[in-house]
């Protein structure tokens, strides 16, 4: 047995639709993030998609542009979020939206993992629920992509202060 001792990651799963635009960014900047404090080694990070009409293809091109305008970078491909495997492995369940939180839950997720990725941004605090959704950018224009950026940042710096 090594010397240096085991840190259990916390497992943290982002959800949004098609895990092509805003699940992806949210998976991108919490990195970076942990990465600037020091604190990747903590975590086990990933994105999915309530639905599977893009398995396997990378993120929406815009996505990849805002990302990489802030130095982020996109690690995954898409997937489909996969209830049994996804619920034992995540202790946190951060859904994009209220209609991906719905979801989630439908699916048997535990309610008290599931989190709207808003809820954590200080600036929103005592927000309704309606008010934490990201927008999903997808039929917008890269003035959607930005906006959903700066949202995911506030949110999953609120989230690292958090949980840390």
């Amino acid at each position: 047995m090594s010397a240096r001792k085991q840190i259990e990651r916390t497992g943290v799963l982002f959800v949004c639709l098609g895990n092509i635009c805003r699940s992806p960014l949210a998976e991108g900047v919490f990195l970076h993030l942990a990465h600037e404090r020091g604190m990747e080694d903590r975590f086990h990070v990933d994105s999915c998609g309530t639905g599977g009409w893009h398995v396997g293809e990378r993120p929406d091109h815009r996505s990849v542009a805002v990302a990489k305008k802030h130095g982020v970078k996109l690690p995954s491909r898409a997937r489909k979020l996969d209830p049994f495997e996804d619920f034992d492995r995540f202790h946190w369940l951060i859904a994009m939206d209220s209609e991906n939180e719905r979801e989630m839950l439908t699916e048997g997720a535990p309610r008290e993992r599931v989190r709207l990725l808003r809820s954590f941004d200080v600036t929103l605090s005592g927000a309704k629920a309606a008010d934490l959704d990201v927008p999903d950018p997808y039929y917008g224009g890269v003035d959607g992509f930005d906006q959903a950026f700066s949202m995911i940042q506030r949110a999953c710096a609120g989230m690292l202060d958090a949980i840390c």
